[in-house]
This record gives structure tokens, C-alpha cells and sequence, in this order.
């Protein structure tokens, strides 16, 4: 079923175009009747009729029967097949991963979240996240063979048209989604995370009919996804949205990237870790000083959840760094002028801490004229932000609809 619809989609046919249409409005509208699918679509009864008949066939359509009215004829109502096939999404941190399924309609049918595993640039990292995956599908409450296609975040440079990760996982030229393939029996695409987390939160988060959004996502990492006219804006390269390799401080950190004064290096999640242990070994206290002194390991959730018990030290940092993105958001404003800038990644969850020093630091930079049609808002999905997002972009990508 699948395979065919995506020769049909591939074609470039104006027939195969019409249905993907279809589908992008029953996805987007909900269920209605053929009658106002044609007008909508500016389409004659008949040719809608036809439309719809073949996507029946293709069991991606279902007649869900009369529509029920005041009183006279009642017209049936068509919309989209929720078990005519599956999606997975998988959102990869540094120290975990999430990952989820949606059905047809992009409603979240189970989700696994906080799996252990550490990313790095390793053969040993990709057979790890591959047997997480593989255990995931073999588990999932649909057999494999109806899941079409796994979408994959990884942070850092990815081309989601060839397929490449030049972050994380390019050990030769051959395309990553084609070794996940592999490894799956599945199709898969992979994407930016950030990229991800913005069209999760467009649909199906805080989002409420803006179509020019940024979303920054502050995790170990520091990076943004930008929504322009509705849709996902990727760049030349899909390279889009490093805001935290923007040259920011004259310091000698040396940032991941392999240059020297990122924002990332001050106004990230792996500066509050790296902080907050220089602090701990200078003689700073904390309520998780005990960890430490046992030689457990630390890691940014920690201190967030520390921040959340009222932990001096966790709070001092995650407000340094609420004020410090504050001002650079400041400039995304001003140089963007977008409708909604969503706060999202592991460092939101610190809630208030880090988004009234990072909101008054932003009404402070600003331009007024530019703020004022702005508004900023935490993340609603929280942790299922990326992994709805991933969801999301496999189901597009494999009806074409990016």
C-alpha cells in the first residue's frame, strides 16, 4: 500500500499531486463531506469522487458514513484511515534517548522516554542507538511491517535530503538513512533536532495559527528551528539555524565545533554543567554535592531537578544563562520579526528560572516596534516536543508534503 502511493507520489503526476493534496487537508481539517472537499479545493464533485475512491482502495481514506443534519439528505463524510499505517519518531539527546509512534492521523500511540544511552561519535554509539531502536520495534503495540517510515533527530549539520549527519555518524559518504535502512528493513529520514522540535510544537504544540516562528532549543547544545510562512525554512544545505556557533564572546573556549567564542560556550546546557562542577570542586555547596562526592556522574537533568528543589547554585546558573539568551534572542527579533519564539529543549524545564530573566533580558534588547507583535512561550510538549516533531517529518516526507 505504502510503496505504491510513494511510486505514485514520486511520478510527479498531476493525479498523484491532487490525492497527496487530499491528504494534506483531511490532515490539517479533519473529516468533511466530498462536496466540500471540492470546494475547498476547487475541485468538480466527480473529480473529487474519483480522488477519493482511489485513496479508499490505497486504504489511506475512510467513508465514515452519513453525516448527520438537521433534517434532508445527509451527505457521508470521508477522512483519513488512522490504521493505515504508523510512523516512529526517535528525538536523540547527549544522555538519552525518546522515542514514539503515531498513527496515520499523527496521534501519539505509545512512547518511550528517558532510554539510557550516551551520543557520540562512535561506531559503538550508532550500534547502540540501533539496537534501542530495533528493541523499540520489535516491542511496539503494531506489528513492524505497518510502520512506513522512522523519523531520526540527530543535533549538529544534517542534510536531510541526501541523507547525511556530518555531526554524528559520517563515517563514510554513504548516506545514514540508507545504513538505518539497513538496519531496520524500514525507510527512514533523518533531520536537525531543533528542526524537528518546531514543526512538533506547529502541530501539535503551543502553536495557534502563527506561521512565522522561531524555537530555541537550549539542551547541551544550543540550536534553533524557524518556521517562515508556514512552512520549515532548512537554508542551502538544510544547515539552518546554528544560533549557537554565532560568534557571541571574546573567551578562549573552545566550543565542540572546533571554534573559539560560541554562544554555546556560555549560553547552553553543557555550560551549566561545566559551571556548575567548577563551582562544586571551588568549594561551592549544592543539594547534590553527596552524588559527587560518591563519584556518580552528573548530568544536566540533575541539575535542573536540583534548580526545581530550590537549589541556590542550580538556580544562579540556569538565570545567568536565561539572561544571557535573553539578550541573543533579543536579536533573533529584531532581525526576524517572527509572531512566536517558543522556548524549548532539557533546559526549559527549569520553568521560570530560566524564562523570566530570558523574557526580560528580551524586552530589554529589543526593538519595541519589533517586540510588540512577538510573543514568547515555554514549549507545551516538553519532552515529546522532538519526538512528535520526528513523527511528524516521517509522515510528511513519505507523502510528500515537505
Amino acid at each position: 500500500m505504502s510503496i505504491r502511493f510513494i511510486q505514485e507520489i514520486n511520478s510527479g503526476t498531476k493525479n498523484a499531486f491532487l490525492k497527496k493534496d487530499i491528504i494534506c487537508y483531511y490532515i490539517n481539517n479533519g473529516e468533511n463531506t466530498l462536496a466540500d472537499l471540492g470546494k475547498e479545493m476547487n475541485l468538480s464533485i466527480p473529480t473529487v469522487t474519483k480522488l477519493v475512491g482511489e485513496l479508499i482502495e490505497e486504504g489511506f481514506v475512510v467513508d465514515f458514513g452519513k453525516q448527520e443534519t438537521a433534517g434532508g439528505r445527509r451527505p457521508n463524510i470521508y477522512g483519513l484511515n488512522e490504521n493505515s499505517g504508523y510512523f516512529v519518531g526517535v528525538d536523540i539527546q547527549k544522555f538519552y534517548v525518546h522515542i514514539g509512534l503515531v498513527n496515520f492521523k499523527g496521534e501519539i500511540m505509545e512512547s518511550k522516554l528517558n532510554i539510557p544511552f550516551k551520543m557520540d561519535h562512535t561506531h559503538e554509539s550508532f550500534d547502540k542507538i540501533c539496537d534501542i531502536i530495533n528493541h523499540f520495534l520489535d516491542n511496539a503495540i503494531v506489528p513492524r511491517d505497518k510502520v512506513l517510515s522512522i523519523g531520526i533527530n540527530i543535533s549538529g549539520r544534517v542534510n536531510t535530503q541526501s541523507g547525511h549527519s556530518y555531526s554524528f555518524f559520517f563515517f563514510d559518504e554513504k548516506p545514514l538513512t540508507d545504513v538505518f535502512a539497513e538496519r531496520f528493513g524500514i525507510n527512514v529520514s533523518i533531520d536537525n533536532n531543533s528542526r524537528a522540535m518546531v514543526y512538533g510544537e506547529f502541530l501539535k504544540g503551543c502553536v495557534n495559527g502563527e506561521k512565522n516562528i522561531i524555537l530555541v532549543n537550549i539542551s547541551w547544545g544550543l540550536g534553533i528551528g524557524i518556521i517562515v510562512n508556514g512552512q520549515l525554512y532548512y537554508g542551502k544545505s538544510g544547515f539552518s539555524g546554528e544560533f549557537g556557533h554565532m560568534t557571541a564572546f571574546d573567551n578562549e573556549i573552545m566550543c565542540h565545533c572546533g571554534k573559539k567564542g560560541c554562544l554555546e560556550t556560555e549560553a547552553s546546557g553543557s555550560y551549566i554543567h561545566r559551571k556548575f562542577l567548577e563551582k562544586i570542586n571551588n568549594g561551592y555547596s549544592s543539594s547534590i554535592t553527596k552524588k559527587i562526592e560518591k563519584k556518580e556522574e552528573i548530568i544536566l537533568e540533575d541539575i535542573i531537578n536540583a534548580a526545581l528543589n530550590e537549589d541556590i547554585l542550580a538556580i544562579e546558573l540556569i538565570e545567568e544563562v536565561g539572561n544571557t539568551l535573553g539578550k541573543h534572542i533579543a536579536g533573533l527579533i529584531n532581525l526576524f520579526n517572527p509572531e512566536l519564539v517558543v522556548i524549548g529543549g532539557t533546559v526549559s524545564a527549569a520553568g521560570d528560572y530560566l524564562f523570566l530573566p530570558l523574557r526580560s533580558a528580551v524586552k530589554k534588547y529589543s526593538l519595541n516596534l519589533v517586540n510588540k507583535d512577538t510573543s514568547i512561550k515555554l514549549t507545551k510538549l516538553g519532552d515529546k516536543t522532538g519526538v512528535l516533531g520526528a513523527c511528524m517529518l516521517a509522515r510528511s516526507k513519505m507523502i510528500g508534503l515537505i
